[in-house]
């Protein structure tokens, strides 16, 4: 019986096993249910896509797909978005090539239930969002089965796991290689010397043959993962840096192997071995360059205890991080990390947070503080409640964050990929036409065109083209020193959501500011108050009125309240209204069935009330009235940072246009951006309008940055280019802001733009280094100065003070 090809799989098998359709073949039924839901549902275009490539057949697995619904599943893999929306990361085994993502996506996106479905060819990652009241996740897993492939989720433990595989295997591979290529410049040696000295043609021969036995394990042991790399590209339709460096190592080890079974001219064992021994190391001293950029996350990592000591009904037991839920009492002694966010509920002490924040000096912490995921306790026994689940704790948010951001791309690398994609190319035909040159119209044109000697000197003239060229320097070019510099910013207590906002900040000219929290600490404090009328009830109408705020003016002014007098209580107001950015009206109903209508704010949503009353401060004001009569006043002040002035003066430097928004009043704004250097400043607006604001600059052609608080200015934040949000860990806007600085200090937003520019800056030196590299050694290859040998050490190096450029990130200036 003849072989038949699977009209699905387009792998090959005897007619006799084959499933028959008409003029259809298939080799499984999982084939056969495939290929008519491909076409049921439109997307038979995928074989166009295919072409000629194999792909495996549908996957039979015996795995209970139930548990992918489980709680203890959700809890450890799955997210939830601000929509609501399940979100979870998948790796999918089976994907070859691009023809293969866009089936899954394909798929995915026209199930109903699912919200967007991202697939990553490089590491077949998928990021998949959607509606669990839909479509379950055991659903989609099934579904992923169905057209032949096999999903599971994605645990970073694993991904590390198999880093490490892999990276011994690199190491494995690079030491076989060296080892030989230390025998063979030996044996090397010899045989250039007798090539001098005069030498036996059968001691030659010898040479040759132990060349060979060094050569050959070299060239298809460590030199696999360059001929695999050749091959997906191949596959692909992407010719890769892989493929010049296994094409020319082959080449000339075929030619070699010609001369050593009777050809005339010269071996280039040597040359082949260092070809993909020189390469291979200076690959692995990238990955060693990458390693140092991603020591923070492990740092970071190690900071995560594996369980905690848990308290329940008077019993303690150590539990793992995952099985801990909301209210459970966790104890931890002194010297221990907190493991999981949660409230003080016995004992006191300091505790380290610098692995959050950076700041080095203890921070107190009483009953009912608030402690984090990833700091110490420095001398007490405590007793916390958890208020957040492992997976949403601060650190291991942290932790996600940063995996996210190292591998996210910066716009310009997508342009130096496509630079890159076109450059093998470009190689490979220069190298052709060096080659015909050098043979036609070569340096030695009275030659016989038939002496193999002519033509060894034509052949290794395009291998050394080939070989010296270095598209991966161009290609490595973004990422190592994207890499470094989010490790970097990462050590300032800055954190990228990707590092593509490292080009946006670098290109920046405009930072906006939000007032309170920002350019102050946001602890507003009364320092002066006038209450014209000191009746109990009065003053319980203003309490309660201050009590429906979560306002800082207004919990201040509790705060102050409380302090003075000890015998207010909080009432029954009704019809509470927010004003933004002016304060708060409600009424009030007393056992006469009296009615009062009671106000709180500023003097804008005084005048707005007509009640007739003047005030004014160059401080922050609050003022109570009842039925249009003022009851009290109170200034507030807020006391400015430190290194506000500082900021601004070196951002100023820096060429940035620096403006301040703020709802507080416009004596109060001016006041405090004259005290630090700012001239542009708008007040008395609020959210709406801060957002219109910042969309009307962007509008205008400007690049803007805005650092606020992460809630109140949200709308702004989601409405400029960058969004920054300030403040320590306590307030975590990771899923409103762009960046995330873990302290409070204004040092770390300076930080961010200066590592930005330099990131930015060397990125650019980068890529030009890459490009002059090829623009002088290509040339100079095609002349014939450079043999393969040399070609190889020079490419290698190429790469080499690439990654060493980028590592000047860390250095200061």
């Amino acid at each position: 019986m003849a072989d038949v090809k699977c009209n699905h799989c387009h792998l090959v098998f005897d007619e006799k096993v084959m499933i028959k359709e008409g003029e259809l073949n298939f080799c499984c039924k999982g084939c056969q249910g495939v290929y008519h839901i491909l076409k049921d549902d439109g997307l038979d275009s995928f074989y166009e896509k295919l072409g000629n490539k194999t792909i495996a057949p549908p996957i039979e697995v015996e795995d209970d797909v139930e548990r992918f619904d489980t709680k203890s599943f959700e809890d450890t893999f799955i997210k939830t978005t601000e929509n609501g929306y399940n979100k979870i990361d998948l790796i999918i085994e089976g994907i070859h090539c691009a023809a293969c993502v866009w089936l899954n996506e394909k798929v995915l996106f026209e199930t109903e239930g699912i919200i967007s479905a991202d697939i990553n060819f490089t590491n077949n990652k998928a990021k998949i969002v959607w509606d669990n009241e839909k479509i379950k996740l055991s659903q989609i897993i099934l579904k992923i089965r169905s057209i032949g492939y096999n999903a599971y989720a994605y645990d970073s433990t694993v991904a590390d796991e198999q880093a490490a595989k892999s990276k011994r295997d690199y190491f494995i591979r690079m030491m076989v290689a060296v080892f030989a290529s230390v025998n063979i410049m030996m044996l090397s040696v010899a045989k250039y010397t007798g090539f001098f000295t005069g030498i036996d043609e059968q001691i030659r021969e010898y040479i040759h043959i132990a060349e060979l036995v060094f050569t050959t394990p070299v060239l298809f042991y460590s030199g696999w993962i360059f001929f695999r790399g050749a091959y997906y590209g191949l596959r692909n339709r992407v010719l890769n840096m892989d493929f010049l460096v296994s094409s020319g190592a082959t080449l000339t080890y075929i030619y070699s192997l010609y001369v050593l079974f009777g050809g005339k001219g010269e071996s280039y064992f040597d040359s082949v071995t260092m070809i993909i021994t020189f390469v291979l190391v200076g690959k692995y001293l990238e990955v060693i360059g990458k390693k140092s950029a991603v020591d923070t996350l492990d740092k970071i990592k190690s900071s995560i205890p594996l369980e905690a000591t848990v308290v329940k009904d008077g019993v303690k037991k150590a539990i793992a991080l995952n099985n801990i839920e909301l209210g459970d009492i966790i104890e931890i002694r002194s010297g221990e990390k907190v493991c999981i966010d949660g409230k003080i509920i016995s004992g006191e002490g300091t505790f380290d947070e610098s692995s959050l924040t950076g700041e080095s000096v203890p921070v107190f912490k009483k009953m009912g503080d608030t402690i984090y995921s990833g700091t110490i306790n420095n001398d007490a026994l405590i007793r916390y409640e958890t208020t957040k689940t492992y997976k949403d704790s601060t650190l291991n948010s942290i932790v996600t964050l940063l995996e996210d951001s190292l591998s996210s791309k910066p716009e310009i690398e997508y342009k130096a990929n496509e630079v890159s994609k076109g450059f093998t190319v470009s190689i490979l035909s220069l190298s052709l036409l060096t080659f015909l040159v050098w043979y036609f119209f070569g340096l030695d044109l009275g030659f016989d065109y038939e002496n193999t000697n002519h033509f060894e000197k034509s052949f290794i003239v395009a291998i050394s083209v080939i070989v010296i060229a270095c598209p991966c320097a161009l290609a490595l070019a973004t990422p190592i020193a994207s890499l470094i510099g989010i490790s970097e910013l990462a050590k300032k207590g800055l954190l990228f959501k990707e590092a593509k906002f490292i080009e946006t900040m670098a290109k920046a000219n405009t930072l906006v500011m939000d007032k309170t929290g920002t350019i102050t600490k946001g602890e507003l404090k009364v320092k002066k108050a006038r209450i014209l009328d000191d009746n109990i009830h009065k003053l319980n109408l203003l309490y309660s009125l201050l009590d429906a705020s979560s306002h800082p003016i207004s919990k201040s002014v509790k705060k102050y309240l409380l302090k003075k007098y000890d015998n207010l209580e909080l009432k029954n107001i009704i019809d509470v209204k927010n004003i933004q950015a002016k304060g708060m009206v409600a009424k009030y109903t007393n056992v006469d069935d009296k009615l009062f209508h009671i106000i709180g704010g500023n003097m804008e949503l005084i005048k707005d009330n007509r009640i007739n009353y003047n005030f004014e401060s160059q401080n922050s004001v609050y003022i109570f009235a009842i039925n249009r009569r003022v009851i009290a006043t109170f200034e507030l002040a807020d006391e400015i940072r430190e290194d506000a002035k500082e900021l601004v003066e070196n951002l100023k430097a820096e060429g940035l246009d620096i403006v301040m928004l703020t709802g507080d009043n416009e004596s109060v704004a001016k006041n405090v951006a004259s005290k630090v250097g700012i001239k542009k400043v708008v007040s008395n607006i609020d959210p709406i309008g801060k957002a219109n604001y910042i969309k009307k600059l962007r509008e205008e052609g400007k690049i803007v940055v805005m650092a606020g608080d992460g809630i109140n200015d949200s709308v702004a934040l989601a409405s400029s280019d960058v969004s920054i949000a300030m403040g320590n860990s306590a307030d975590i806007t990771i899923s409103v802001s762009d960046i995330v600085l873990l302290n409070s200090s204004l040092k770390s937003l300076n930080f961010a733009f200066m590592i930005s520019k330099r990131t930015y800056k060397f990125i650019k030196e980068n890529l030009l280094l890459s490009l002059i590299y090829n623009m002088i050694t290509i040339p100079l290859a095609m002349a014939g100065f450079v043999i393969p040998l040399v070609a190889a050490l020079s490419m290698s190096l190429s790469s080499l003070l690439v990654v060493a450029n980028s590592m000047r990130i860390k250095l200061k200036g």
